[in-house]
């Protein structure tokens, strides 16, 4: 029944593309008052596919020339504007002119221009310019995207970030802190929804693994006052957390671990192991050591929650087989992984259930649930 399915998948989508690259059928649909929407909404989005690297340097450029922060208190005028940012009068209006078109800035028809509504909103969130700042390394991967694919997933500039990890398993601070910053800056994106998803505080004691500078750990610590908190992460990477969470308050409930979660045994009495973005991160076979590890220190009923983006999310799937397969794969490990992958493998390392836990912005991260 389902060869018969995919055959007649496979006739139908061959007909439907012989039709759609045809150029008379093109220049009908063009014209004709009924197909034309159609037309006119396929032809942008080709568009933004050829188009998009530009745009995302458009962002990049009012991210480190600071521009939507020069506008964060209010219009200004495109000479005051031109000096703030240190850009000529002519390239700064054409920057203003390129970033009022992707909504991130509006012009108010006087001379004077302030934040647009996506402008707003990316001014409110660290972690996403955190992230645009971040992205020099990965379009320096991309501007040979064929060149990085035939290297067989070794990575590009992008895996510098973290072979701290890989290659000594133990880093130090100058190594560490670049990569620990950004998950830090870009956590909060993830810890919200997840916070929001789950009920941290049914649990006595919590472990997350590969907790980086204790963003998200601080999070829980808010919402769940009477949870006990770990943290297991590279020494150099918990003596980071520690400060982190020391200044925050909330040093004393929070035991640290130093050591590498790949080798090293995971410490054990924790009723609920949280993994935020880190599964993602690696290949198959570490990613199924980490996950027989996590089996073995949980207790009887012991929960383990995976939280991270995920392939084939209804309405996000560029975002993950196009922007977080070629981003894990520049990183040199890892790859985005479908929410029934991530089942298939808990099976595999022997946990009893799974489930799927909903969250209210799964473009950015999904969860799902393991009992032990």
């Amino acid at each position: 029944m389902n060869r018969d399915r995919s055959r007649w998948a496979e006739r139908w989508r061959g007909w439907r593309n012989h039709v759609l690259a045809a150029p008379g059928f093109q220049r009908f649909a063009a014209s004709f008052m009924l197909t034309r929407p159609v037309a006119r909404a396929r032809a942008k989005r080709l568009f933004d596919l050829v188009a998009g690297f530009t745009y995302s340097q458009i962002l990049a450029a009012c991210v480190e020339t600071r521009l939507l922060e020069s506008l964060a208190d209010g219009a200004a005028s495109l000479d005051d504007i031109a000096t703030r940012i240190a850009l000529p009068h002519e390239g700064a209006e054409r920057l203003l002119k390129a970033a009022a078109a992707l909504r991130l800035v509006d012009s108010l028809g006087d001379g004077r221009w302030m934040l647009g509504q996506d402008g707003a909103a990316l001014l409110g969130n660290r972690g996403i310019t955190a992230m645009v700042a971040h992205h020099r390394a990965l379009y320096a991967d991309l501007a040979d995207p064929v060149a990085l694919l035939r290297g067989g997933g070794g990575g590009g500039a992008l895996s510098r970030y973290w072979n701290y990890a890989e290659d000594s398993g133990s880093g130090d601070a100058d190594q560490v802190a670049p990569y620990s910053q950004l998950m830090a800056a870009s956590q909060p994106l993830i810890a919200g929804q997840v916070i929001e998803a789950y009920p941290f505080h049914r649990h006595r004691r919590m472990l997350d693994i590969g907790g980086g500078e204790g963003a998200f750990v601080a999070a829980v610590a808010e919402r769940a006052p009477n949870l006990a908190l770990s943290l297991f992460d590279l020494p150099a990477v918990g003596e980071r957390a520690r400060a982190r969470l020391d200044a925050a308050g909330h040093g004393a409930r929070t035991t640290i671990f130093g050591g590498n979660f790949l080798a090293d045994a995971l410490p054990e009495g924790h009723d609920l192991i949280t993994l935020i973005r880190v599964l993602h991160d690696h290949d198959d076979a570490p990613a199924m050591t980490l996950l027989r590890s996590i089996r073995a220190a949980l207790p009887a009923g012991g929960k383990l929650l995976i939280a991270e983006p995920m392939a084939g999310t209804r309405g996000a799937e560029a975002a993950g087989d196009g922007y977080f397969g070629m981003y894990l794969w520049a990183m040199g490990s890892g790859r985005p992984r479908t929410p029934s992958e991530i089942r298939d493998m808990l099976k595999a390392a022997g946990f009893s259930a799974s489930r799927h836990v909903r969250t209210a912005l799964p473009l950015t991260t999904k969860a799902i649930v393991a009992s032990r």
